[in-house]
């Protein structure tokens, strides 16, 4: 257990003893990878064995050093860790700039009982000093008073308690596993396997070893995307507490993942076609700041509900947004005309905006809602191909970071200046709005990027 017996102090100390064999695993695993099968080959299985054996004890003694020579602090409201022999590195982190800390334990973490910390910094391009491992214990406990300290209370204070989460929602496993089977990677699968199999009845193959390995190959190729889905999303569950939602998933590694809804910028809501007998749709956000690993990105920072009915996405999507209800949003349709660029979409193409944000409706065999927040745009630009230029239509594009783009495609060209430059106006104003509130929640809130601005282009871009 963590304890500040000192106001705000933590004295240096270790991770946890278990750290030097679990990342020593990890570098064993990369290393006999490398040299598995050509090195099989050529030095035959004693003397790859013996390879494999240096490697190990070579790991597991710089792993341990690593574990020697590293350690972690906290002065006052800053962060410091501790790291390396030869080149030493100290890296100071200002609490009052995180945002997030998230306790994740990847499989061989949950078998021997140790947690890691992933502390998400505003302004960082990835994931901010990640303390892996600590005890469970230890590593829930450092998170707490970590953000009570983050904001501005002590480490001894009430804000140090245990914090009170309010469920909102659990996924259902089986709507998980359903709704990554539905989906035509997968369903190719069957179709593949039946059409090679009345091949082979009507024509016999010679199968080789270098033949079944390369079909077995493929086949899991094809599926191991929504294995990796149906692992990360099982068991995704949803509360909220002071620090923001908490979103929880994962199979063989268990990720926690806060989210604080004043960082969320946009919002995406999205029907596959597959999903719409069963009324399912899912949801993903982008997280302002949130760095994470490439590998990550797909699940920690953008998944909001992997699948969910509407009604449920109706109601966490408003306690992302602030009270935004997505059957009230006021959308536009687009002029009669488009149908000659677009005849079966431009059913579901319509744009519009509120107070605080604009929104962009798209698809057709995916239908898709977007979601952005004013106070997150950067710029508004107006694009037009060459068939838009005759017909006297536009598209109205609203950049804000992440992935996610909101587009409303195909508007009035006269509309479509309009809006932009009624968007850059109003986003101006929620991004005053925001800073203000910032402020009054914050002391030390951080003043927000520069406004968006907007300017008629002297040249019409092409699509």
């Amino acid at each position: 257990m963590t304890s500040f017996s000192n106001g705000d102090h933590l004295p240096r100390r270790r991770l946890h003893p278990f750290t030097p064999p679990l990342k020593g695993a990890k570098m064993l695993a990369v290393a006999v990878a490398a040299i598995s099968w050509q090195g099989y080959d050529q030095l035959g299985f004693l003397h790859w064995l013996a390879v494999v054996a240096g490697i190990l004890v070579v790991t597991f003694v710089l792993a341990a050093v690593s574990w020697l020579v590293t350690g972690f602090e906290v002065v006052g409201r800053e962060l410091r860790v501790y790291e390396g022999l030869i080149w030493r590195r100290t890296r100071s982190i200002p609490l009052e700039r995180v945002q997030a800390i998230d306790v994740n334990r990847p499989l061989l973490a949950r078998l021997t009982g140790v947690a890691e910390l992933r502390l998400e910094v505003i302004g960082a391009s990835k994931t901010e000093a990640p303390l892996a491992f600590l005890g469970v214990t230890e590593a829930a406990d450092l998170r707490r008073r970590l953000l009570a300290l983050s904001t501005g209370a002590t480490a001894t204070g009430p804000a140090a308690g245990e914090p009170t989460e309010t469920p909102i929602h659990a996924v259902d496993n089986g709507h998980v596993l359903l709704a990554n089977v539905l989906s035509p990677p997968v369903l190719f699968v069957p179709v593949a396997l039946l059409v090679t199999g009345l091949t082979m009845v009507n024509d016999p193959p010679t199968w080789s070893v270098v033949g079944v390995a390369s079909a077995a190959t493929a086949m899991f190729g094809v599926v191991l995307p929504p294995l990796r889905r149906i692992f990360a999303q099982w068991n995704f569950r949803i509360a909220i507490d002071d620090s923001g939602l908490r979103l929880r998933h994962g199979l063989v590694d268990t990720r926690s993942q806060t989210v604080p809804p004043m960082r969320v910028q946009v919002v995406a809501v999205t029907r596959p076609l597959l999903w719409r007998p069963f009324g399912w749709v899912r949801a993903k956000i982008d997280v302002a700041g949130y760095g994470g690993d490439a590998a990550d990105q797909g699940v920690r920072g953008s998944v909001l509900l992997p699948v969910a009915d509407w009604a449920t996405t109706r109601r966490v999507i408003a306690r992302v947004l602030d009270g935004v209800d997505i059957d009230d949003l006021p959308l536009e349709p687009v002029p009669d005309r488009a149908r000659l660029v677009s005849p079966l979409a431009r059913r579901k193409r319509s744009f519009g905006r509120t107070a605080t944000v604009v929104v962009a409706r798209d698809g057709w065999v995916t239908d898709r809602l977007v979601i952005a927040k004013l106070a997150r745009v950067q710029s508004v630009r107006v694009v037009q191909g060459p068939v838009q230029r005759r017909l006297g239509l536009a598209d109205v594009h609203v950049d804000t970071p992440g992935s996610i783009r909101t587009v409303g495609r195909d508007r009035d060209v006269v509309q479509a200046y309009g809006s932009a430059g009624d968007l850059a106006e109003s986003s101006r104003t929620a991004r005053s709005d925001e800073r203000r509130l910032r402020h009054q929640r914050s002391p030390s809130a951080q003043s927000a990027n520069a406004s968006p601005t907007y300017t008629q282009p002297t040249s019409t871009s092409i699509t």
